[in-house]
């Protein structure tokens, strides 16, 4: 029995460090799977009304193609024009930053002086007219010595709706495999754990996009109204980012107070831009969370943050995707094996 227990674990380990090696080559996969999982309730219902599946997954595809397609026509354009209104303007904020910024900060800190930022500036400002009067030169021999990464990068995106297509075909087929392959004696617990990971995916999954949609677009209406000229965005990278807790709020405010001294070359603006931050902030805590998340998640934010930085270092970007619904099911297994150590004899002694 221990020989068998040790074959089991080192086969384990193996197989993870086939994984861990082929994760470029899995990371298309692992998100197909991901849209897939997320699909499939989708499909069921259409199923359930007498829809063939093959036609489920067709309209579905359809939906999700048109709605990317006009999210695209309407934001591209839209975040085009504010990196070209950044660009545009940055050589004059590096002038009044070099003529009005540093000698102030010269002026209250003898020790700045020795940084020698002007040079720095300078440079910066220098290596900007490069870039904005070659832009398209280096983009093109930036294609051209990374053809084979840009071809890779291409695949991957034709890659990931065509395996993403034939999850969905089969996701059922899929889930009836595995729940066969149960041991018979562990298949009720089995399946209850496996009730609880999908409930608690589900909520993350659906929940959580839906609020960084909603501050995305709170944080870019509110910067707006305050009348900076980057509010979109502003907005976009702060929705992002807050999958993480604090971390939108965080960067989304100092972007915004930056842009602000930028633009109007004061702090006038400050106060109303932290108002913004704290409202919105207040209504994802009180409503937003709450109402499209909930309480199932169950996940400490230094968990979440963790989580995410390890993810990020271990397996870089897909690591960053896979961290917290990745934790999520980890944290019902914790709490599932912390039930019936509490349950077990152990416990009672």
């Amino acid at each position: 029995m221990i020989i068998s227990t040790n074959k089991y674990f080192w086969v384990s380990i193996a197989l993870l460090g086939v994984l861990y090696a082929l994760l470029p080559i899995l990371a298309p996969f692992l998100i197909a799977a991901l849209l897939a999982y997320l699909g499939d309730s989708l499909v069921a219902r259409l199923e359930r009304r007498q829809c063939p599946r093959a036609i489920a997954v067709a309209l579905i595809f359809l939906v999700a193609f048109i709605m990317l397609g006009g999210v695209l026509v309407f934001l591209l354009p839209l975040i085009e024009l504010q990196v070209s209104l950044f660009i545009e303007k940055l050589p004059g904020m590096i002038s009044w930053a070099k003529g009005i910024v540093l000698p102030w900060l010269e002026h209250r800190l003898e020790r700045f002086s020795q940084l020698d930022m002007v040079k720095l500036l300078e440079l910066a400002q220098a290596e900007l007219a490069n870039v904005s009067g070659g832009l398209m030169m280096g983009v093109v021999g930036s294609l051209g010595s990374s053809g084979a990464a840009l071809f890779a990068s291409l695949a991957n995106m034709v890659l990931i709706p065509v395996v993403t297509f034939y999850l969905l075909m089969d996701w059922h087929k899929l889930i009836t495999g595995l729940r066969e392959n149960i041991p018979r004696r562990m298949e009720k617990k089995a399946l209850e754990v496996v009730r609880r990971i999908d409930a608690v995916l589900m909520a993350f999954f659906k929940g959580q996009l839906m609020v960084m949609l909603a501050l995305a677009v709170l944080y870019s209406l509110g910067l707006s109204l305050v009348g900076l000229e980057f509010a979109l965005l502003i907005g976009l990278i702060a929705g992002v980012v807050s999958f993480v807790p604090y971390l939108g709020f965080v960067i989304g405010l100092f972007l915004a107070c930056l842009a602000s001294v930028f633009q109007l070359h004061d702090t006038s603006a400050f106060l109303l831009i932290v108002v913004v931050f704290a409202v919105i902030q207040t209504l994802e805590g009180v409503v937003l969370t709450p109402l499209l998340v909930g309480d199932k998640i169950g996940l400490h934010p230094l968990a979440v943050i963790f989580a995410v930085m390890a993810g990020g270092h271990l397996f870089a970007f897909t690591g960053v995707l896979l961290a917290l619904p990745v934790t999520a099911v980890l944290w019902v297994l914790l709490a599932n094996a912390v039930k019936r150590y509490k349950q077990s004899e152990l416990y009672q002694l």
